[in-house]
């Protein structure tokens, strides 16, 4: 147990509370997964099996990339953003003009070679939640100034919500919001915030005009604002919720998992109560709160402008992402195709999300001075801020 602690204590780095649900909700995924596949692999002529070690080989390739992010002093990952986004916004015009249809949506890139599906979404996220960060503890000091600090902010919101709205509202929508958290803590006053609502707006009407989903989007919100008939999906994640009770009917006993057209990814909260029960489904809701606490709370003490930001920034992404698709199972709001962080079967998406988490480590573990150049010293100098103004906001 001694050497067990010892090793942890040097692998495992950073808040030990978001590795303990991490591990808690990977459990998760690959139980409720295995035992959602069962259709799709019988469509698809294969064994549930290999599904099983497919996903669980991915659950792990995406604690890999989150071990390795956090193995990473923070301050790193403001020098690559930008680059990150200029890669990003081509990915996302690709996307849109030649992207790889999914469960009838064209959110993905194939990748030559490999042959596995890429979704540039989730990179352009990371990206720009990163880069925000960056610019706004760098502008701290003229955080008023329209021209060198807001309008750059603005213009790379509107590019990147827009072009990701063009093949997937709900992840532009949810960005959005991230973004007005991150600026709003990061002291921009709420009258250059309208500004940013009404960027979000036009780049919203022009995906809506333009975009693939939006006559999707129209119809879900208006299925669901109406009341009149409950889409198949909505229809049989509620049936789900009411019949697993209290206590659920055990592992590997869904009956709506076989009838789902999606339960491993985007009804996979449906599963999670029918087996387990609303105790269980409690339990998963506890779980993305602390994680939502924890990364708040990182942020809290972080030293640098730009590290509170980052946390809160990424934090708050993840958890909302899970609240709406949540949301979405229990029937308070329409169908919106979000994935579920974390337990939902996935290839990018996992990864990613480990890369989220990993960096929210990284801030919850503090500085490594000893790891970082003099040039970066000098250069982030100036961005250190007041806490005690951060903390105020």
């Amino acid at each position: 147990m001694k050497k067990i602690k010892e090793w942890s204590d040097k692998n495992l780095q950073g808040d030990p509370v978001i590795w303990a649900v991490v591990f808690a909700l990977s459990l998760v995924s690959i139980l409720v997964v295995y035992s959602s596949i069962g259709t799709l692999a019988y469509k698809r002529t294969t064994s549930p099996e290999w599904y099983l070690v497919k996903h669980t080989f991915m659950v792990f390739l995406g604690l890999g990339a989150m071990w390795i992010a956090h193995k990473i002093d923070y301050r790193y990952y403001s020098r690559i953003s930008r680059l990150a986004l200029w890669i990003s916004v081509p990915l996302l015009i690709y996307t849109f003009t030649n992207g790889t249809t999914i469960n009838d949506a064209a959110r993905w890139i194939t990748l030559p070679i490999i042959g596995s599906s890429f979704q540039p979404s989730d990179f352009a996220s990371l990206a720009l939640i990163i880069n925000l960060a960056s610019m706004l503890s760098k502008k701290q000091q003229n955080i008023e100034d329209i021209k060198d600090s807001l309008i750059p902010m603005l213009i790379w919101c509107g590019v990147i919500c827009g072009l990701i709205a063009l093949t997937n509202l709900s992840t532009a929508i949810l960005l959005f919001a991230t973004s007005m958290l991150i600026m709003f803590i990061g002291r921009v006053p709420v009258k250059y915030l309208a500004m940013l609502v009404l960027v979000g707006i036009l780049a919203g009407g022009v995906a809506l005009k333009f975009g693939v989903r939006g006559e999707t989007a129209k119809n879900r919100i208006l299925s669901f604002v109406n009341g009149t008939e409950l889409p198949f999906q909505a229809k049989h994640g509620r049936i789900a919720v009411a019949t697993g009770g209290v206590f659920g009917k055990g592992p590997g006993n869904s009956d709506q998992r076989n009838i789902l057209p999606h339960p491993y990814s985007d009804f996979v909260y449906a599963i999670v109560i029918e087996e387990y029960g609303m105790i269980g489904g409690v339990i998963v809701i506890c779980l993305y709160l602390i994680l939502l606490h924890r990364g708040m709370k990182a942020a809290y003490n972080s030293e640098r402008a730009f590290g509170g930001l980052l946390s809160a920034g990424l934090s708050f992404d993840l958890v909302c992402q899970a609240m709406v698709n949540m949301g979405v199972v229990v029937g308070l709001g329409p169908i919106t195709g979000q994935p579920l962080p974390l337990i939902s079967m996935g290839g990018t998406a996992m990864v990613f999300t480990g890369l989220s988490v990993g960096i929210i480590l990284s801030v919850s573990r503090g500085e490594q001075e000893e790891n970082w150049g003099q040039e970066v010293v000098s250069e982030e100098g100036k961005d250190r801020k007041d806490s005690k103004v951060a903390k105020a906001a």
